[in-house]
């Protein structure tokens, strides 16, 4: 892999899986975050995916190890001074990530590629919050949840980014085992505006008694080989999120993705999804 050193801003769900699959990938591996506690739960979680890989004959404990000892868990932004490749994967808002490029700017190497894991934000947008001279090596790498399972990457260029640039980031993550498929910088790029449209609809279907989140997420696993459904799938994504991505993209394109009552309801009553311990889907008795 041309890219030896990986820095991930954000140790959040996202953030610290992506950094695994480069840690897995052979890469030296920052992962940086404002808490010690986020760090601390994104090292355990880490652990935690590795022993499974080990379990499931993956990988072996050798190489889980090896990968484990790549990962460096820091507070300090000024590790990031020798990265080849940084990724930033924070809060899905626009002024939270141009806050974080400001205090990036002056630590990373001049020659560094730089990405956004945004799913929905413009790249040309946030790219304007760099510095005319870095705008060339910055661009979107949008990862899916669970990023040690998923294999796509949507690769989007800004206007101003170097092709060069793009296909060296592109080799990263096929080096790293996933599938990079190029997609331009629209809002919401490719698959979540068909997935928040998909999750619009689903909304609809409840709110109109056609059926139950329950028989529509049957249905759809069965009518349509997904292997979970929209509702189910919403509870993992978290709630809160799903509902602010229609919101930019009801933004940026009008009615056809204009939030769901029954969404800001959830959201508003807190069921938020698993990991609030209730969603569509009531987790508080799973151990």
């Amino acid at each position: 892999m041309d890219i030896k050193t990986v820095g991930v801003v954000g140790a959040g769900m996202m953030g610290s899986e992506i950094a695994l699959v480069f840690a897995l990938a052979g890469a030296d591996v920052v992962l940086a975050d404002k808490g010690a506690e986020a760090l601390e739960r994104a090292r355990s979680k880490l652990a935690g995916v590795l022993e499974k890989g080990v379990a499931k004959g993956a990988y072996d404990q050798a190489a889980a190890d090896e990968t484990l000892a790549r990962l460096t868990f820091t507070e300090d932004l000024q590790t990031f001074a020798d990265r080849d490749l940084v990724i930033e994967a924070v809060f899905e808002d626009e002024g939270v990530k141009a806050d974080l490029y400001r205090r990036l700017e002056p630590v990373l190497p001049a020659d560094c590629l730089i990405a956004s894991n945004t799913s929905s934000i413009s790249i040309s947008v946030l790219a304007s919050h760099w510095p005319e001279a870095r705008r060339a090596r910055f661009m979107g790498l949008h990862f899916f949840s669970p990023v040690s399972r998923m294999k796509l990457v949507e690769v989007i260029p800004g206007f101003d980014t170097d092709p060069e640039a793009l296909a060296r980031a592109r080799a990263a993550c096929e080096a790293a085992g996933k599938v990079a498929v190029p997609v331009k910088d629209v809002v919401g790029f490719a698959v979540n505006r068909l997935l928040m449209a998909f999750f619009i609809e689903a909304n609809k279907l409840v709110e109109e008694g056609v059926a139950t989140p329950e028989d529509i997420d049957t249905a759809c696993r069965l009518g349509l080989g997904h292997p979970v459904g929209p509702f189910k799938l919403l509870d993992e994504v978290s709630n809160p999120l799903a509902l602010q991505v229609m919101e930019i993209l009801h933004e940026a394109y009008g009615p056809r993705f204009q939030p769901p009552l029954l969404m800001k309801q959830m959201v508003g009553a807190g069921r938020h999804g698993r990991k609030a311990g209730r969603g569509w889907y009531d987790y508080r008795e799973e151990s």
